[in-house]
């Protein structure tokens, strides 16, 4: 059977399943979700050139872009969801059982407990609404997250997947502030940001040092103007 030459260079959108209780809990895909899954797929051809061997997204609350990812790269001995949020890890094996692409998915804050230059592809679309000041500190917001409870005995609330804090690169800022340690040499970030987040200063921060940086992809959607980057890591270790 003749096969479409392009059929190898799409990437599939994973199924997911929230119950009621999951919406107050985990971030559900929406538009930027789907803008980064179609900057993948634009990159899919790339990506499989390049062989990655560890693939890791950070964040993934629902998991459908790292199962896609999964799906997509067969050969890659390890993907790995990483998430400071436990419902989200959770979430995040239940659909990529549902998708019966297997995964791992580690409870962690950001990348610290990976080793240096581990990771070939690393994807990662952040909190990245500018919002005031969080009240806290960012451990006490790790915290949270880890018992599933806030101070108050609530559950830990939703805003944390998306507040980003000044500008809304509290949390970027932290995760491109390690990418020099964690990338392997010829790794590459997928990272999707905010017009308010300066995607043009990062590029320029991330080329002073030694990486090359480009926006691939950008879309408008409902009061946000949304872009994703890639950032290269060229040099050898």
């Amino acid at each position: 059977m003749a096969v479409d030459g392009k059929s190898q260079f799409r990437m599939d959108t994973p199924i997911y399943q929230f119950e009621p209780k999951d919406y107050d809990l985990v971030y559900e895909p929406a538009e930027d979700t789907f803008l980064l899954l179609d900057a993948l797929e634009d990159e899919l051809e790339d990506i499989k050139a390049r062989r990655p061997l560890v693939c890791v997204e950070v964040g993934p609350g629902s998991g459908i872009v790292i199962t896609a990812i999964r799906k997509s790269l067969q050969h890659a001995p390890l993907c790995l969801g990483v998430d400071i949020n436990p419902a989200a890890c959770r979430m995040t094996l239940k659909t990529s059982a549902l998708n019966a692409a297997p995964l791992d998915a580690v409870n962690m804050d950001l990348l610290a407990g990976l080793r240096p230059h581990c990771v070939d592809l690393l994807v990662f679309n952040p909190p990245y609404v500018p919002t005031g000041e969080v009240e806290g500190s960012l451990e006490e917001h790790v915290d949270e997250f880890r018992s599933g409870q806030s101070g108050t005995g609530a559950p830990a609330p939703i805003i944390h997947s998306w507040a980003g804090g000044a500008d809304g690169r509290v949390v970027t800022d932290r995760l491109l502030g390690d990418l020099e340690r964690i990338l392997a040499p010829g790794g590459v970030l997928y990272l999707l940001l905010l017009k308010e987040n300066r995607p043009a200063d990062v590029i320029r921060w991330m080329e002073d040092r030694s990486f090359r940086g480009t926006i691939i992809k950008e879309r408008r959607i409902r009061g946000e103007h949304l872009f994703v980057l890639r950032i290269d890591n060229p040099c050898e270790q």
